[in-house]
């Protein structure tokens, strides 16, 4: 990871972080990059560590041409992007609890002690849960995911547009996932801006901050 960095200046890259719509068509990530993005991107916080973001890919014309229909009125990032990566959420995270505690115990990171406890947690409490409450545990910690990747990719000089503008009925079916494991969250455009994106305003902190 962090092989790729042009950019480790955070002022630079929260600033400077803007929706582009239209990119360089020329211009490919590779998939190595792309991986190591997702990776960095993936040490974004999560909900008992079950780290439930889950991205497909669409790099491909086929797979662009496949989702054209679902955009709406996002079809140039989808023309003209590098990638357009499909942000899910999965509702059965937790069946990757014990590989992810084993590891940690096996890489010294978690005293055996602590993960049997936490396991023993997780897996009483997550399959339990509602599956309204399992999707909204995922599409926040899918969210946390998705911002921290925009980040990441400015750090490697790429620009990127978050978008809810899109068929979230169909979007698992057309790519072939659960669609009742995997809950659509939100899709990213991502590549070398051709137009910059415009600079917006915010909202002061008073008006956002409850002070008690």
């Amino acid at each position: 990871m962090f092989n790729h960095i042009l950019n480790n200046d955070f002022v630079d890259i929260v600033k400077g972080r803007r929706s582009v719509r239209h990119y360089d068509e020329d211009f490919k990530i590779s998939q190595e990059e792309l991986r190591e993005i997702i990776a960095e991107a993936s040490l974004a916080p999560s909900s008992a560590n079950m780290q439930s973001w889950r991205v497909v890919v669409v790099d491909t014309p086929d797979g662009k041409e496949k989702l054209k229909p679902l955009v709406r009125f996002n079809t140039l990032q989808n023309d003209t992007s590098s990638a357009m990566l499909l942000i899910f959420g999965d509702t059965k995270s937790y069946l990757y609890a014990e590989e992810i505690f084993n590891t940690a115990v096996e890489q010294g990171k978690m005293p055996p002690e602590v993960r049997n406890s936490q396991l023993e947690t997780i897996l009483s409490i997550y399959p339990t849960l509602s599956k309204e409450m399992k999707v909204e545990i995922a599409k926040i910690d899918s969210s946390l995911f998705a911002m921290q990747l925009m980040l990441v990719a400015r750090a490697h000089g790429y620009d990127t547009n978050p978008m809810a503008g899109f068929e979230a009925d169909q979007l698992a079916k057309t790519f072939e996932l659960d669609e009742e494991r995997y809950t659509p969250v939100m899709i990213l455009s991502i590549g070398k801006a051709k137009l910059a994106g415009y600079e917006s305003i915010r909202l002061s902190t008073d008006k956002i901050s409850f002070w008690r």
